[in-house]
Parts: C-alpha cells; structure tokens; sequence
C-alpha cells in the first residue's frame, strides 16, 4: 500500500511538472486624487480601510510611491505607458493617450490575454469610445458622475443608475466572473475621491464626529515662499477659497475621505470574486491613487506642486507567486514603474521604450540597486495657469523645485529646497541658505542629468503667465 501510495504521489508529481504553470492574471484598480496616507495601513488618524490594508498585510505596501507629474492624465498616461510626460505627451488634462502608443494592456493583450476596461479614463476629454488594446470596455466622456453616469458600454451608450463607485465595480465583478479559458487583465478606473464630493448616503455623515484641524503650514507664507502660493490663498486652490464650491473646509475633509470608503468596500468586492473564483492567488493585484492631493498643507488645495502631499501616492501590490514575504517596501517607486512591473511579473514582453524599472526584485525581496534621485516635471494648463511650471528633482532626504524664471528671482518663483529628513512638512525653504549651497548644486546638476537622460532637453519652460485669480466650478478637473 506505501509503495503504490509513492508510486501514484510521484507519479502526480511528474504530472505537475510537466504541465506548464498558467500564466497570472492582472488587476489593476486606480483611484483619483488619493493621498498616500489615505489609508488605515498608512497610520491615517481616522479614516479606516480594511479590504485595502488586507492587501498590503499580504503584499508589499510602497511606503514612499510617487507620480512623476501630479495631475490625473499625464500620470494615468505615465501608468499605461510607464513614460514621463515629455515622452508620452500626454502633458495636460485634455491630451488623448496617443493610439500608437504601447501599454501595458495592449502587449498582454497580444499575449493573448482578455483585456478589459471598466470606469474612469480621462485622457481625451469629450471621447469615450473603446481605446486601442482592451477587448471589453465600459467608461464614459470627462469625469462622469458620483450618481447616474452615462457609459459607453461596447459601443452602447447607456445611463447607469446608481453611485459611480460601485456601478464600475458591478461591471468588474460581472468581467471576473465570465467563464474563460485564457487568462485577463483588467482596469478599474474610480472616480473616487475626486471632487467635487458626493459620498455615499451610508458614508454622508461618516466622520460628523471628527474635528478637523488645519494642517501646520496653512498659512506659512514667509519671504522664501513662491510668490503663487500667497496669490492662490483665496482663489480656487487655494485653502480660502470656495473648496470646491464647499465653503467649508470641515465639510472639505469630510467629504474627501467619506468617498474613500466606498472605494475601500469595492476594493473587498474585487477581492471577494477573485478569491471566489480560485482566481485570487494567480493574479496580480495593483493598487494605485493617480496623484497625491493638498488639503490646505502650504495654503492649497488641489494637486500639480511638488509639495510631497502633492506627489506622493499609494501603491500596494499582491501575488503571492512573488511576494513570499509582505511587507513595507521603503524605496522610492514610480508611478512609470508600474507597467513594466507588471509585465515582468506576468513574464510578458517588455514595453519598447519604457522609462520607468520594474519593482519586481524589491517585492520578491531580492537585494538590487535601485534609484537615488528621479526627475519629477508639470506643465501648466492655458485653463489652470496659477500653478507655474514646474521642474525638480527629489532624493530619499533632498528636494530640489526649481520654477521658470530660474532660482531666486524675487518677483517670479523663488526656488525651493527642502531637507526632509529634518524638515518633512517642508517648512524651512533653504534655497539661500549658505551651508546648504554644495547640495543645491549637487541637485541642480542631478536635476540637468535626469532630464538629458530621460529626453527632456532641451527644456523651454514658459514665463510666468497671468494669473487668473476664480475658476467657475464647472471647469474643475
């Protein structure tokens, strides 16, 4: 009885072996406006969110994740593509993700994966026809609506009853739960948390219990501060303004992270249907906020600085396949990196021209070299001009921000240069302090070597442009 017991287990074995392992699929799920800290894993002080923190617990939560241009088109391009701006030229709110342009779905596609995408697209703002490499797609012209949004879906035009968040998770459960014999990649695209807020009617009074403060550097606007920042203190962006047409700045915080719960509980829901499926642990799971957001730090609201509120992102990755051990990874990944780490995990093709490095090693817990320094870059819009262009460069402790008219121009955008590891809310602008001058040098010339490197020279920043001091709510992206 041993012996046949062996005789039939190696004989399974053998069997095992020499059937070819499936190849994983993808799922890649990305929020609008999230701040890196918006999550309970993160230490936020009140918002909880559990389906996301399970998984970071059982992956690899990057714990310093960044967009590379913090405004949602060109990151989302940058996503896709994993190319900064200048490359993709996708550098403003109204740009198409150009149709020639190689993506991360599109090459799994070719893999001979079923590709799929469901939700918020926003790159071509008035076009919602399906875009090159998906097989499936449901997503809808501009922003679309927390409530009661009209999608495209496979070419038929419908108005979806219902809250955004979990009408696009309908359509993803839906997708994951198709009978297939070829693997998938999808893209679930939120609306959450942009603005202007709307949460859920079980999430609305969510947080009428917490008090709400207004951060340390609300209103520091010394005489090394950017000359835009006291400008924009009561326009649109910034913190005295209408708050996307709130006019309160507790109703501001509370509705911002309200949506996010909603975005958590679809988060489960994904997470529920793979593992329901027997899908779950044969798939990478990504997810992913677009860009950082301001909720009054440094006078403003709203994205596009180099504020770290601004830039900094979450980024949680799960498969167990190559995370034999979560954890907290503490190097600076990208949002460009996204895309080829997706297909080197999912032993694809590469992306011909991506300028961005997979993270695989850092989630396998591999030693490797990794960056030190990355190039960060936004264009201003003709639409949104009070926040100047700018360039900069950022280390694990040093940030470099330089603005058009050069460094230290006192009636334009004085530069900025932070420490943060002694100054993390960036307090202390140290662009004319003596001692501080090598290392000023030192990045203005890393800053010079990035962009040769990435393509970005030559690099003509406009002049600073006329401020344009109120924007109607209707123009707000």
């Amino acid at each position: 009885m041993q012996r046949r017991s062996f005789l039939a287990t190696s004989a399974a074995a053998a069997v095992s072996c020499s059937s070819p392992k499936r190849p994983p699929n993808v799922v890649f799920i990305l929020t609008d406006d999230q701040r890196w800290d918006c999550l309970s894993a993160a230490g936020h002080p009140f918002l909880k969110t559990p389906h996301l923190d399970r998984i970071a617990a059982e992956g690899v939560r990057f714990a310093n994740a960044f967009t590379t241009t913090s405004l949602c088109s060109p990151s989302r391009a940058g996503f896709m593509s994993g190319q900064y701006a200048h490359t993709h030229g996708v550098v403003n709110n109204f740009t198409e993700y150009p149709a020639s342009l190689a993506s991360f779905p599109a090459v799994l596609q070719r893999a001979g994966y079923e590709s799929a995408y469901i939700g918020k697209w926003h790159m071509g703002e008035n076009n919602d026809e399906r875009r090159p490499g998906f097989d499936y797609w449901v997503s809808h012209k501009g922003q679309g609506k927390y409530n009661d949004t009209e999608f495209n879906i496979n070419g038929k035009r419908e108005v979806v009853k219902g809250y955004y968040t979990h009408v696009v998770t309908d359509f993803a459960v839906d997708f994951l739960k198709k009978p297939r014999n070829k693997p998938f990649v999808l893209c679930l695209g939120q609306k959450a948390p942009h603005g202007v807020w709307i949460p859920e009617p079980k999430y609305e009074h969510a947080f009428d219990h917490v008090e709400v403060r207004k951060p340390p550097t609300a209103y520091e606007t010394g005489p090394l501060t950017p000359a835009f920042v006291s400008e924009r203190i009561k326009t649109w962006h910034g913190i005295d303004g209408n708050l996307y047409g709130l006019n309160d700045y507790g109703k501001f915080i509370r509705s911002y992270h309200a949506t996010i719960l909603s975005v958590d509980d679809a988060v489960g829901r994904v997470y529920d249907t793979l593992r329901q499926t027997g899908e779950l642990d044969n798939t990478i799971l990504v997810f992913a906020g677009d860009n950082g957001f301001l909720l009054g730090e440094h006078s403003s609201i709203d994205k596009r600085t180099m504020w770290e509120e601004s830039i900094r992102i979450p980024l949680l990755v799960r498969y167990p396949e190559a995370i034999r051990t979560p954890r907290v990874a503490e190097e600076m990944a990208l949002n460009i990196d996204v895309a080829p780490s997706i297909l080197d995990l999912a032993g694809a093709e590469p992306l011909p021209a991506a300028q961005g490095r997979s993270f695989r090693p850092i989630v396998e817990g591999r030693e490797t070299p990794w960056r030190t320094s990355w190039l960060y870059e936004y264009n201003f819009e003709s639409e949104f001009p009070y926040t100047p262009n700018v360039r900069g460069v950022r280390t694990d402790t040093w940030k470099y921000i330089h603005y058009p008219n050069g460094d230290g121009s006192p009636e334009t955008y004085l530069a900025e240069l932070y420490n943060l590891k002694e100054d993390p809310l960036e307090r202390r602008n140290l662009i004319q302090d003596a001692p501080s001058q090598p290392r000023l040098n030192e990045l203005r010339a890393e800053l010079a070597r990035l962009q040769k490197e990435s393509g970005a020279l030559p690099d003509q920043m406009p002049q600073r442009p006329t401020l344009r001091m109120e924007l109607p709510d209707a123009r707000i992206r």
